[in-house]
């Protein structure tokens, strides 16, 4: 009788807990699988990796504690971070790629394909920072260059590399054959273009350079831009519609006037007559990475002018790029805008990195800064033309930066993180990390059927 009424309590007890673990699972707090479920507006998010379970606890913790504790000083900083987080996930998920090991974020999304010349697009899913989402010709069908002349910057002949850019319809440019290209007058671009240098050896030189004016998505990759001179007086070609009279330009390797959604990445420039990439009039959603700047004077204006206030707007982010030998000035010179300068290595300076004018925000981030051994030239900032009593309030920030042979940021303005929400468009990566993820800094040596 004991033994009838064991068991059966046994079967009762068995029963409730069944029941019990029925009604979980039925709630979505528990599923059979072990994972946890949460709910929301009827829909369930499945959250199975370590770091999500991580994510719940803390979910389940701001339940207890109370949401409002929590709350951060800029929403739109946390947003932003998640949906660059995020995207860049999904992205690389959707590629089917993860990590190549280089810790650089732009090379890991698409370097390790070893038939990256089949899946040339796939670049265009890999931006990061304020120009992420400049697309360039992801859309359009392939332009092959097969001809290096540029004998009529009016009448460009087919096959030509003026020819494609002045297009209408979204390309992506590539070229048959290895090329020097000595261009008679600016190169006009037309928007939604991409010119992809890999795989060959191409190189705008010794002529004029780019000119990216009023238009919008626009990719520039894998380019030797050097040597670039004056022109201008003379008729050009800006569409297949247009053509117009042009007046003389400054010398500039890559010009970027009026337009948004620019992404320059992996050229090599070095040597021109002005600047090396210069942004004004209002320019907008910038990034400049992955190159390799050497032997220039005013390598880089962000800016037009400390009266031009409408590039308050601009924002650009300067990240991955190595400042390499023969180096003196502009690593950017800012005006007005908010300018993310993060993981780049900073080999050579002879006057200063980083300077400004015109109360820019300037976020710099995870840098390395290796001081040239001139004791007088150690300050990696510049305040130009511009009294203490006004530059002490800039918001100038340092964080994380690798500070060698006697360099020093000279930090000005507020401390706090959320001043900085519209110079902040990646996470940064430690400092010491810096020479594995510029080391591909400038053009990539990329051959067919191997990883570049």
């Amino acid at each position: 009788m004991a033994v009838s009424e064991s068991k059966k309590w046994i079967m009762a007890c068995v029963s409730v807990l069944l029941l019990f673990c029925f009604v979980a699972v039925m709630s979505g707090r528990v599923s059979l699988d072990g994972t946890s479920l949460i709910r929301n507006g009827g829909t369930e998010e499945l959250l199975k990796s370590s770091s999500n379970s991580s994510m719940a606890a803390r979910v389940n913790e701001n339940d207890d504690e109370g949401l409002n504790k929590h709350a951060v000083e800029n929403p739109e900083e946390i947003a932003s971070m998640v949906d660059m987080s995020i995207r860049n996930s999904t992205e690389r998920r959707k590629l089917g790629y993860f990590s190549c090991g280089t810790g650089n974020p732009i090379d890991d999304c698409w370097r390790c394909d070893p038939n990256w010349q089949k899946n040339r697009k796939r670049l265009a899913d890999c931006g990061i920072g304020f120009g992420r989402n400049a697309i360039g010709g992801r859309d359009g069908r392939f332009y092959v260059v097969t001809d290096p002349k540029d004998d009529d910057p009016v009448n460009p002949r087919p096959g030509t590399l003026r020819h494609a850019v002045i297009q209408d319809e979204p390309l992506w440019i590539v070229f048959k054959r290895d090329m020097v290209i000595q261009l008679k007058q600016e190169l006009l671009m037309n928007s939604f273009k991409t010119i992809d240098g890999r795989g060959v050896n191409v190189h705008i030189a010794n002529g004029a350079c780019i000119t990216i004016q009023f238009v919008t998505n626009i990719i520039v990759h894998g380019l030797h831009i050097h040597d670039c001179k004056p022109t201008g007086n003379a008729m050009v070609r800006s569409s297949p519609s247009h053509f117009g009279w042009r007046t003389m330009a400054d010398g500039d390797a890559v010009s970027i006037f009026g337009s948004s959604h620019i992404w320059v990445d992996h050229n090599s420039l070095s040597n021109c007559a002005d600047g090396l990439v210069d942004a004004v009039m209002g320019s907008t959603a910038i990034t400049i990475s992955n190159n390799h700047f050497t032997h220039h004077n005013e390598v880089m204006l962000l800016g037009h002018s400390d009266s031009y206030t409408r590039d308050k707007q601009m924002q650009v982010t300067i990240a991955y790029n190595h400042f390499g030998e023969g180096l003196i000035q502009r690593m950017p010179r800012c005006r007005h805008g908010y300018f993310h300068v993060v993981n780049n290595d900073y080999t050579h300076w002879e006057m200063y990195a980083i300077g400004g004018s015109a109360e820019p925000t300037i976020n710099s981030q995870g840098n390395r800064y290796a001081a040239p051994t001139n004791p007088f030239a150690k300050e990696v900032t510049k305040r130009v033309e511009t009294a203490q009593t006004q530059w002490r309030g800039w918001n100038w920030r340092s964080e994380g930066d690798l500070l060698l042979n006697g360099a020093f940021f000279t930090p000005s303005g507020a401390g706090a993180s959320a001043v900085y929400a519209r110079a902040s468009s990646l996470g940064a990566k430690s400092s010491a990390m810096v020479g594995t993820i510029t080391a591909g800094a400038g053009v990539l040596g990329c051959r067919r059927g191997h990883t570049c």
